[in-house]
Formats: structure tokens, sequence, C-alpha cells
């Protein structure tokens, strides 16, 4: 029998957001790991806001907001904040009643600031990666490290001439859109920069790629399971992967972690890092590239043993995060200007991708 759309809606509605939401659902988990977390943060959180005036939007609720942005491939915090209106998973991750008015987007705004000055996304990622040391599910010992390229939000429109005076442009044409012919103008770093955002660099994959304005995100990985360790984003220089990968690797020894082999690409195959990794007694397992000038850094020393091979079969997967970084984590332009910003950002994306793989292992 054909059932009859009912107009009439019901005057009175008792709903639970808890009921609505399956226990097998994926978000469960993580939920349960990321609130484990911030509840430790909560010393930190105190210190962020004064104990007088208007009470501001929960902390661990602007930061659980954006864990929501790099797991759903939202793409803004504004189109974020429209979901929340009918999105009850959304409501339910947050926990917020049924009731509860959607915040404005500029509560991140207005927040950024406070998380940057102390360090909230940096504290939150080692706490997610302090949480699956404990549970045994990160390797102590054999590492991997890459870098990719992060466009920035600028155009190559804003690459213009250092010390440029724009007041003086004898035909600026449509002040909208100005600036547009590059024909026969030898561009680089060292005589320009973009007016948009001056932290970026104009960068290329590789020869034969187009150049743009990026920056550089580099990430440590760990071998037994392929988890972040450590995420830190640069300018986008020549030595930026090998920079990065150092102070990477001084920060896990400062933390007591110890290193014994560090999985690398050919770039990583300089006579500098291979030393620097040597005096630590940190085997490198560095791709020989045999056609550099000089020759490899690389020697029978290292190759002979199976752990090179097998190094250098796992230090792949790093690529794996920058995939899911770049397309769920919505990381592959960032949003924002400056490393700092972008870093931010990074973390929160990083710290995501971490507790997407957890929740399937723990």
């Amino acid at each position: 029998m054909r059932g009859l759309q009912d107009k009439q809606t019901s005057m009175w509605a008792f709903v639970s957001i808890e009921e609505r939401i399956p226990i097998e659902h994926p978000l469960r988990r993580i939920k349960k790991l990321a609130d484990q977390q911030l509840v430790k943060l909560s010393g930190v959180f105190n210190r962020m806001y004064s104990q007088v005036g208007r009470p501001s939007i929960a902390p661990e609720r602007v930061l659980k907001s954006l864990l929501l942005m790099a797991l759903y491939s939202v793409r803004s915090e504004r189109q974020l904040c429209e979901q929340l209106g009918y999105n009850l998973l959304f409501r339910w991750f947050l926990d917020m009643e049924l009731e509860e008015e959607s915040f404005d987007a500029t509560v991140f705004s207005k927040n950024r600031e406070r998380l940057l000055e102390h360090e909230v996304g940096r504290l939150f990622f080692e706490t997610v990666v302090k949480q699956a040391r404990e549970a045994n599910l990160i390797s102590d010992d054999h590492f991997s490290v890459d870098g990719t390229l992060i466009e920035a939000w600028a155009s190559l429109k804003s690459f213009r001439p250092k010390g440029e005076d724009r007041s003086r442009d004898k035909d600026p044409g449509d002040p909208g859109n100005r600036w547009v012919d590059f024909h026969g103008e030898k561009r680089s770093n060292d005589t320009h920069e973009s007016k948009s955002d001056p932290e970026s660099l104009l960068a290329r994959k590789g020869a034969g790629k187009e150049a743009k304005l990026c920056y550089g995100a580099h990430a440590l990985m760990e071998n037994r399971n392929g988890l972040l360790v450590d995420l830190k984003v640069t300018q986008a220089t020549g030595t930026a992967e090998r920079d990065a990968a150092q102070e990477m690797i001084k920060r896990q020894r400062q933390k007591g972690v110890k290193v014994k082999s560090l999985g690398a690409d050919k770039n990583y195959d300089t006579r500098g890092f291979v030393d620097f990794l040597r005096g630590r007694k940190i085997a490198p397992h560095v791709a020989a590239n045999t056609k550099r000038k000089g020759g490899s850094a690389i020697d029978g020393r290292t190759t002979r043993h199976e752990s090179y091979s097998i190094s250098q079969r796992i230090r792949k997967k790093i690529e794996e995060i920058f995939g899911w970084m770049k397309t769920v984590g919505g990381f592959r332009k960032t949003r924002y200007r400056g490393t700092h910003r972008t870093q931010l950002a990074a973390w929160w994306v990083g710290a995501a991708y971490n507790l997407v793989r957890m929740a399937k292992m723990v």
C-alpha cells in the first residue's frame, strides 16, 4: 500500500542527538580520543582567557571545529558554521544542544591570535602523539622524513619587484586587476616578492613543472604504523627539507626518543646531512643519488644491510600522509597568510590524520 506524505508538522518533538549517531560510526572513536587530549590542555585554556568579561565560545568547541574541517573536507570556517545549523553529526561532535544557536565564523579569527600565542596547535598535536606512544603504536627507533609544497594564498600577479612604488605607476590599468603582463620579465625570489603574502616563495616541484608561490611542509613519520610524529612548515627554499629534518630530529632527541635510522629520498643525499646523522649515530637510510656531482654520500656501510632496503620501502608511506592532508584535509592550498598561521593549520590537519589512524588501530 502506498504511503501518503503527512504535511502536518508536530508541535512538540523530543530528539536525542546521541541516539541519532550510529554506534559503529567512526567519528565516535575519534571524538573519544580528542576529548581525552583536550582535557589535558585545560590549564592552557585557563591562561588564554581573562577571568572577567563576557564568556567566549568554549575553546574545546573551537578546536574540535578545526578537526571537523579537516576530517570532512570543509572548505571554510563560514561553511562549517552554516552546516552547524542542520548537521546533527557536527553538533553531536561539538557537544551542542539541538536548540542551541550556531556560533559566528568570526569566532575563529578572533581566537586565532590566542591559539598562536599559546602554541595550542603544537601542544594538541604533541598530546595526540604521546597518546599513540603510550598505546605502543609508535616506533621510537626507525623514522622517515620527506617534504612537499603547499600552495600559498597569493596570486602570481602579486609577485612584484621588491621596493616597487605603485603610486608612481603611469598606467595602472584596472585597479582591481593590475600588473598582469609578465612577458619578457625575469622573476626570482631574490628580486621579487609577493605583495599579499611576502613570506611565500616562488617554487616548483621539479624540472618542467610550473612555478607557484608556495610554502614547504615537512613530515617526520615513524615506520611502525605510519603515524606523524612531527610536522613543520617553512619557506620553500632549496635547503628547507634538510634544515627542517635536522630540526625535527633534534626535537625528538630532546624528548628522549632514540632515533636509530632515518629513511629519506635522494634530495637528502648530501655530505652535510649524512654527516649530521652519522654524528648522532643515526643510520642514514637515504636513497643514493649517483648522478649528483661529486658522487653519493651513501656507501656500502649503509646499503649492505637489509634494514636499508626495508627503510627505503617503508619511507614511501609518507606520501600517503601528504595525499590525505591535501585531498581530505584540504591542505593542498593554505587558507592563511604567513608561516606561523599556516603552521597552526598544519598542526590540526596532522592531528586529524593521526586520530583517524589511531581510531582504526586502538
